[in-house]
């Protein structure tokens, strides 16, 4: 029991150290419930948008218990499957590394360290299907799932939690796979190219496009190991007539010069039209500028995941300015990384609303189900990528086409849950 005594004209409680502590926790208590309420009450006198702040925020037990669950089943199995993959990659490609004297360091700081990011963050859907149906299948057979719903907790709330996880995921997935990994992409496929696929074609053929207004490139056989074409041409062309032709054996870009588009032409011969005459002119070296760079010739393997999002948006708008074909592969890479990032929700739902219900045979059916419609999902995102890129299928619908199908299948899923 706590009495009070007056002292210098204040009451302060008096009694033992235990009641005193007590007493004073409690008043701490009542301050922070008081503190919590009006700010309720604010958030009720604003708009509907802060009124359901008021009325979600901050998270309740039964969010943070999903949450955690959920993140921590998510992580682990991205750490217990990849840390497999990686001894499998090590036993694959050992004797190549062994082949060729590779660097420790290379191996794991320019492979290994960007193999792990990269391919964590291309299978994400499989281990958020892995995730959830995993721990919501183990909180349905221990009754847990019941219990939540026996409380009045309808299904929608109780999928709520689930789905602020999958945003979590999602928006990590998008700024690693948007900004971050691609940069180390970059060290990842230069080791690949150098020492695992070094038998990769590096020359391409008969390349036209547009550099300038009215201004048109032709490439006859270009070799990407020392920056040289040959059999070039280029022409101008006013108002849809061919002012002047330019025609040369070779060409090479200049890698030492400090201005950008410095190419060397050698053995050329240019022919002004002008009206009915023509003016010849030869030489055997010419330095010229021309907009464009060795990597418009010729992409190399896998360039399209180097690029972070905004350098891929502006590479297709200066390529298709440019009149240049075989975009679609870069198209395919810059919807997929929003496309993969929305279809964590639609597969986070279909996990929950396949596990939440209570199974004689515990995981076994609802985990088989879910690697089913997962492993059918992954090949259906690769039947249509393949579309757009080999029979030139819009590619922003491609990528979108198994989210539109797969969202069907979740509804269907989650008008079956248990209420």
């Amino acid at each position: 029991m706590v009495l009070f005594e007056e002292v210098d004209g204040k009451l302060v409680p008096k009694g033992s150290e235990e009641d005193i502590k007590a007493y004073l926790d409690y008043k701490k208590g009542l301050k922070t419930r008081a503190r919590r309420r009006s700010l309720r009450e604010r958030y009720a006198r604003r708009s509907s948008a802060f009124r359901w702040l008021g009325e979600h925020m901050p998270l309740s037990r039964l969010d943070r218990y999903i949450v955690g669950k959920f993140l921590g089943t998510y992580f682990f199995s991205i750490v217990l499957i990849i840390s497999i993959a990686v001894v499998f990659d090590i036993n694959e490609n050992v004797d190549k590394f062994l082949q060729h004297d590779v660097p420790m360091h290379e191996i794991l700081f320019d492979y290994y360290l960007n193999f792990i990011p990269f391919y964590s963050n291309m299978f994400s859907q499989l281990f958020v299907f892995i995730a959830v149906i995993f721990f919501t299948t183990k909180l349905a057979d221990n009754s847990e799932i019941i219990a939540m719903l026996s409380t009045g907790t309808s299904f929608a709330r109780l999928v709520r939690p689930y789905m602020i996880s999958a945003a979590i995921i999602a928006l990590l997935n998008y700024g690693l796979g948007a900004y971050i990994i691609p940069k180390g992409n970059v060290k990842r496929v230069r080791f690949e190219n150098k020492y695992k696929n070094r038998g990769r074609q590096d020359f391409t053929s008969n390349v036209q496009l547009e550099v300038d207004s009215g201004v048109i490139a032709y490439f006859g056989r270009y070799e990407e190991s020392h920056k040289m074409a040959f059999d070039f041409t280029l022409d101008k062309f006013e108002d849809k007539k061919l002012v002047k032709h330019l025609q040369a054996m070779s060409i090479q870009y200049d890698t030492l010069s400090y201005e950008p588009y410095h190419w060397v032409i050698t053995s050329y011969q240019t022919r002004d039209l002008q009206g009915m005459r023509e003016i010849i002119t030869s030489g055997n070296k010419l330095d010229t500028i021309i907009k464009i760079q060795p990597q418009d010739l010729m992409a190399s393997r896998d360039m399209e995941m180097t690029l972070t999002t905004p350098e891929l948006r502006r590479h297709i708008e200066r390529q298709k300015a440019r009149g240049f074909a075989n975009l679609q592969q870069f198209e395919v890479e810059y919807y997929k990384r929003g496309a993969t990032a929305f279809a964590t929700f639609i597969l986070t739902l279909i996990g929950v609303s396949i596990s939440a219900r209570k199974r004689k045979n515990g995981m076994g059916i609802a985990l088989g189900i879910g690697l089913a419609l997962i492993l059918a999902y992954i090949m259906f995102q690769t039947v249509v990528s393949s579309l757009a890129i080999n029979a030139n299928f819009p590619a922003a619908i491609a990528v979108w086409i198994p989210n539109f199908v797969y969202a069907f299948i979740a509804l269907y899923y989650y008008k079956k849950a248990p209420r």
